[in-house]
């Protein structure tokens, strides 16, 4: 499995930092980024919340 933060799309919300705090984080240009791989069922969980579908969990 491999989780991937699309950075063009991503707005920066933190809805899957709040979701998922081990496995995604705010990086210095406000946009999310994956820290873990290892919580996939959070990651996809995050994928879902994710208001312009910016996450891939595959």
């Amino acid at each position: 499995m491999s989780i991937k933060v699309t950075q063009e799309l991503c707005i920066g919300c933190g809805a899957c930092v709040s979701l998922c705090p081990d496995v995604f984080k705010i990086n210095d240009a406000g946009k999310s980024e994956v820290i873990s791989e290892e919580n996939v069922a959070c990651a996809k969980n995050a994928a879902e919340s994710c208001p312009v579908q910016a996450i891939e969990v595959k």
